[in-house]
């Protein structure tokens, strides 16, 4: 290869930030509330996968910011889908209706043996994963800077 291309290449990649490339994640559930879920027909949209649970204190202290972002960008194209640890049905669905938390939200009662938790590797929670357009995971820490994090995803 010549210096005039390689030139041009070295500088594109130190410029170019690294994206780790995956295949879109797949993941299909009926909610708690009887909706089905896919993420493949949310392509096109970014999507928060939030792992948490109602007894999980830095998981209830997150609720304000998720909400306050799920209000603001849904009608941008942001969706959430929640996977809650819970094992009482009746605790998740209150706290799901006094805290306006009105998004899918798998749930099997099997606390940290929970079929989708375990199916990812989730060993603690909060974990908020962040989803690209494409279904791909662009990042498993969207706390900090979630409402940030999904207007730089949505790009409008």
């Amino acid at each position: 290869m010549s210096a005039r291309f390689l030139l041009p290449l070295a500088a594109f990649l130190l410029v170019t930030p690294l994206i780790a490339r995956s295949a879109p994640l797949d993941l299909k559930f009926t909610a708690v509330d009887g909706r089905e879920v896919d993420l493949a027909k949310l392509r096109g949209k970014v999507v928060l996968l939030d792992f948490w649970a109602t007894w999980c204190p830095p998981c209830r202290k997150e609720v304000p910011k998720v909400v306050a972002a799920y209000k603001k960008l849904n009608s941008r194209g942001f969706e959430i889908v929640g996977v809650s640890l819970d094992q009482s049905k009746e605790s998740l669905t209150a706290f799901l209706k006094e805290h306006d938390m009105t998004w899918p939200q798998f749930f099997d009662g099997k606390g940290w043996k929970n079929e989708i938790s375990s199916r990812f590797g989730i060993d603690g929670i909060p974990a908020m994963w962040l989803i690209d357009k494409q279904g791909n995971v662009v990042t498993k820490d969207a706390g900090e800077d979630l409402e940030k994090e999904v207007e730089k995803l949505l790009g409008k």
